[in-house]
């Protein structure tokens, strides 16, 4: 196994003065080389909604709308309570570019923490990071020359795991959100989450393009390892529209799932 990427100085983004957030090299996402990769932006989303309900709650669910391309060149993140209650608190939250134009909407769901004991669960057969193989980011192409996301992401395959098209399972490790601020687990989370149609596609970006409009993620428990895992399945329509399911890990067992929509459109 190859070793590991040095992550001590790379972080998704940077703050300015006034509060906004510029994208690094490692944001950059693999459409547009202007343009950020949805996964760290979705961890900014998180860290807004996480501060507005305090962490007496965990975050149970995030659903993000990208309504535009997200500028690398800078971002403004926004949350506000919409109900808090002793057991319930949700958020919306909004990304505006610059000049001030709503590039993203979400919400979230948080939950009150409580501590049961043992309880009864389900026995889930998870991928062992154990038996992994260095293997390459799960999209080949990248229609730019810039370094993105993908060049700052550590990948595994499980020993024997599929590569190339179709259902196929991954570990991932990516930097810190921000310079000097630990990130929390679901921040940390986000990232792969968004990478459910780049992780499991029906064919390559050189025949069909399979941009994701939204994504949605579930949580139950919150990971505790740096590598995460995903198992990820996308269904293509004629229609152009797809999905993809993914299923999360760390290396302790599941921890959530993800969706997106997808919009599949021939290469230009």
């Amino acid at each position: 196994m190859a070793e590991a990427l040095d992550f001590t100085n790379t972080t998704y983004f940077h703050q300015r003065e006034d509060g906004a957030f510029v994208g690094n090299d490692a944001a950059r996402g693999p459409w547009s080389a202007a343009h950020c990769h949805a996964g760290p932006v979705s961890g900014l989303i998180v860290r807004a909604a996480e501060t507005e309900i305090g962490p007496e709650k965990m975050l149970t669910r995030l659903t993000v709308d990208l309504l535009r391309p997200l500028p690398l060149a800078g971002l403004r993140v926004a949350a506000e309570t919409t109900r808090h209650t002793k057991t319930l608190g949700t958020t919306r939250v909004t990304v505006h570019d610059l000049d001030d134009t709503l590039c993203a909407t979400a919400t979230t769901m948080h939950l009150l923490r409580r501590d049961l004991g043992q309880v009864p669960n389900v026995e889930i057969d998870a991928p062992k990071i154990e038996n992994v193989v260095d293997g390459p980011f799960p999209i080949g192409e990248i229609r730019h020359d810039l370094p993105g996301f993908a060049h700052y992401s550590d990948i595994r395959y499980p020993a024997g795991g599929k590569q190339g098209a179709g259902p196929k399972t991954i570990w991932m490790r990516t930097p810190q959100l921000l310079q000097g601020e630990d990130q929390s687990p679901i921040q940390a989370l986000c990232p792969l989450a968004d990478c459910g149609n780049g992780i499991s596609w029906n064919a390559p970006t050189t025949e069909m393009g399979f941009m994701n409009t939204d994504l949605t993620v579930h949580i139950h428990r919150e990971p505790v390892s740096d590598w995460l895992a995903s198992k990820s399945i996308s269904h293509w329509q004629p229609s152009g529209i797809g999905m993809s399911q993914s299923v999360l890990f760390d290396t302790q067992g599941p921890v959530g799932t993800a969706l997106q929509t997808l919009v599949l459109f021939p290469p230009t």
